[in-house]
């Protein structure tokens, strides 16, 4: 008999969460600056995203927590370490690291001048001046979203919905696919060209990194510390502005 947390239902519910998580903190975030005085809180909220980010984050490590321990578990169990193989792991994932860099900007760029006609459109949607102590705190949205994202959809319900379809690749795909869509709440942008643009910059991305985990777990903290590192670039932009 299915526990409560293995029930189809409760996976579909884990594979939204955080697409609804960072709407519903957005929609705080507005409130707030409603509150001080913003004379447009909803578009300033999207300038905010860092912080919907993390709070969603330590929302998602809350919720693995809870539901490994539903099944008696722990929650970094799903990391797979292997001390015979790790300098072969270092090894691929440097390898791996040399696929997502293009991954990671080329799709980026051609989305947003296919949409927008120039990136400097999209850019400007996305990176926002924030306050110094904003950026600074801001620091703690790599930390966390390593802790949160790739645990939640390839830590968790992609062996899951494996177990549940008897099919490793719908499994993946499908995780692959919701962790690149809970990207168009990221911010929350009411403008379809910026949400296709968020979706499809990410689904290369989510594709290759759910597939080298799939294949090779022992890669998984690996591939945490290395989510850590490509986002914390994102937060020295936002620095810089």
């Amino acid at each position: 008999m299915n526990t409560p947390s293995t029930k189809p239902a409760a996976l579909w519910l884990v594979l939204f969460s955080r697409t609804l998580l960072f709407a519903v903190f957005q929609i705080l975030i507005a409130a707030v600056l409603s509150f001080a005085g913003s004379a447009a809180p909803w578009n300033d909220s999207a300038g905010w995203w860092t912080f919907s980010a993390l709070f969603t984050n330590l929302v998602s490590i809350l919720l693995l927590v809870w539901l490994f321990r539903r099944e008696q578990k722990r929650y970094f169990d799903f990391l797979s370490f292997s001390r015979q193989t790790v300098w072969k792991d270092v090894g691929i994932t440097f390898l791996t690291m040399i696929v997502l860099l293009p991954l990671s900007i080329l799709p980026n760029q051609w989305l947003a001048t296919w949409l927008f006609g120039s990136n400097e459109i999209a850019f400007s949607l996305f990176f926002r001046p924030l306050p110094l102590w904003a950026g600074l705190v801001s620091i703690l949205y790599p930390i966390t979203i390593a802790l949160a994202e790739l645990p939640t959809y390839f830590g968790y319900v992609m062996p899951r919905l494996e177990r549940q379809s008897g099919n490793g690749w719908l499994a993946w795909g499908i995780a692959s696919f919701f962790l690149a869509f809970q990207h168009i709440t990221l911010p929350l942008i009411l403008d379809w060209r910026f949400m296709l643009w968020r979706f499809g910059m990410f689904l290369p991305l989510a594709l290759l990194l759910g597939l080298c985990l799939k294949i090779r777990p022992q890669l998984f903290a690996y591939s945490m510390i290395v989510h850590a590192l490509l986002d914390m670039t994102t937060v020295a932009i936002l620095l810089t502005l």
